[in-house]
């Protein structure tokens, strides 16, 4: 088992344990959750389950893999552009979840390196040189919120990194204070939802949101 020098050691997980099981319902549908790779062929769903606002405020789930001022730029439309890119190219920028063939959520999900941003951020830099797979974004439709959906996405995320050859995955969740989460502020996951998935705490350098990690059993 992997586990960082004098620190907490990790819950390890097999990835043939890893897989979703939830019955949702909202929204007129009631049904199995199936949990798929973003892939060209589902680049269509993705657009409709993010819709007109690109998820967050025209973010298409490019904060990460952008600076600042290339995200600011893109704008919105420019950032729909750029993850579609990224889908056409053949990289898999996350797992798209289903219920009655209709796409409900979304887990951003890929080794560190392609969240450029989280290597500029003061508190969520590397903890050490390990390679890890990183957990990034949530984005769920709104009838299908509070309905365990997130442990489900987190448990599909760390089978997909595992089967990548991913031994360790970490993730960036917020602890909620207790007037609750407001806007898009969950938006990296919470912290009760991480634990659910066998994630434990490894650092804190901010008071509401710690860097977990799951360590695989390959």
């Amino acid at each position: 088992m992997a586990h960082l020098p004098g620190g907490p050691v990790g819950r390890t997980l097999s990835p043939k344990d890893l897989r979703p099981n939830l019955v949702l319902h909202g929204g007129g549908m009631t049904g199995v959750v199936a949990i798929h790779p973003a892939t060209r062929e589902r680049w269509r769903d993705l657009e409709t389950l993010f819709g007109q606002h690109g998820a967050y405020g025209g973010c298409w789930c490019m904060w990460w893999r952008l600076t600042r001022s290339e995200f600011n730029r893109n704008a919105g439309e420019g950032n729909r552009l750029a993850l579609k890119a990224l889908v056409d190219s053949g990289l898999v920028p996350g797992l798209v979840a289903y219920a009655d063939g209709q796409p409900i959520a979304w887990c951003s999900v890929g080794p560190r390196e392609t969240f450029p941003a989280l290597e500029r951020s003061r508190t969520l830099k590397r903890v050490d040189h390990q390679p890890v797979w990183s957990i990034v974004c949530f984005f769920i439709a709104k009838p299908f919120r509070r309905q365990g959906l997130m442990a489900e996405l987190l448990a599909a995320a760390v089978r997909y990194a595992a089967d990548n050859g991913a031994g360790i995955v970490e993730g960036y969740p917020v602890e909620p204070k207790e007037s609750g989460l407001r806007n898009y502020e969950g938006y990296t996951g919470v912290v009760s939802a991480y634990r659910r998935a066998g994630f434990v705490e490894v650092l804190r350098r901010s008071q509401d949101q710690p860097i977990m990690r799951c360590f695989v059993r390959q």
